[in-house]
């Protein structure tokens, strides 16, 4: 049965210091209150700006005891320029260096956009995006239900590269739930259930869902298979308003031990 770590799609939040972090909370204390309560954090802020070597040096210090996951920047899957996203690859691999040499990398997160179409020019391009950043962990969410097909799923097997399972809404064009273990490292990111907020103009309302318990149950039921055939399952939940986020991410980390699928103090220090 593989090593189950939870965690939430970023932490500094200003409206986390109350519901999540106390009263007073410097921005600089954020990580290390963060890392007393999970083991592993998918690194958020990376998508907008390209990281840098010593900022997640200091992350490291900051967060004794984490693992990462850390999202690719935007030029490398939303604003993808043909003649430069080889060079934005490079000084991105430059930058998680600290990360690789600590073993403190889960994975990197490609996340594609639902305008990223199944279509030749992209096929190719998620090819070589994936071969530039051979022998290091990595992790691709698709946004565009085209992509779950037999040849992705082979594809993606053959290069170890785990196919993130997703907890979205059903709605037409996002891809369904499927679980499908490519690699030794199983994903999965929780989203939310805010069907009508999804493809709203405010982006923010998109992830402002709090599970309810039972949900909740169901979600450790649906990931007991994989569980077991993983050699490492990371569960990042991105509903973040409020701090909804760490409330369910301890809850399902509860389910879990009840159900023996997670150890005792596994989920924390």
């Amino acid at each position: 049965m593989g090593k189950v770590l939870i965690g939430t799609c970023g932490y500094s939040y200003n409206e986390w210091i109350g519901p999540v972090y106390p009263e007073g909370a410097k921005r600089e204390q954020l990580l290390s209150l963060y890392s007393a309560r999970f083991r592993t954090l998918e690194v958020d802020y990376t998508y907008y700006a390209m990281p840098k070597a010593k900022n997640l040096a200091k992350m490291l210090e900051d967060g004794p005891g984490l693992s990462f996951a850390i999202k690719a920047t935007d030029v490398l899957t939303h604003r993808v320029d043909p003649y430069k996203w080889q060079d934005y690859a490079k000084t991105y691999i430059e930058a998680i260096e600290p990360l690789r040499e600590k073993g403190c990398l889960e994975a990197v997160l490609f996340q594609f956009p639902s305008s990223f179409h199944y279509e030749d020019e992209n096929r190719r391009y998620l090819g070589r995006i994936l071969g530039a950043f051979s022998g290091i962990s990595s992790a691709v969410e698709f946004r565009n239900a085209e992509w779950l097909n037999s040849r992705v799923i082979e594809g993606l097997r053959e290069r170890g590269v785990a196919l993130v399972g997703l907890d979205m809404p059903d709605l037409r064009n996002l891809p369904p739930k499927t679980d499908v273990l490519t690699s030794p490292l199983a994903y999965f990111r929780l989203h939310g259930r805010n069907k009508e907020a999804w493809w709203g103009s405010d982006s923010s309302a998109r992830y402002d869902y709090l599970y309810a318990d039972s949900e909740l149950e169901t979600t450790a039921e649906r990931l007991t298979q994989i569980i077991v055939q993983a050699d490492r399952v990371i569960i990042y939940f991105n509903n973040h308003a409020r701090g909804q986020a760490v409330k369910n991410a301890e809850t399902l980390k509860k389910i879990l031990e009840r159900t023996g699928l997670l150890m005792q103090g596994e989920g924390k220090e």
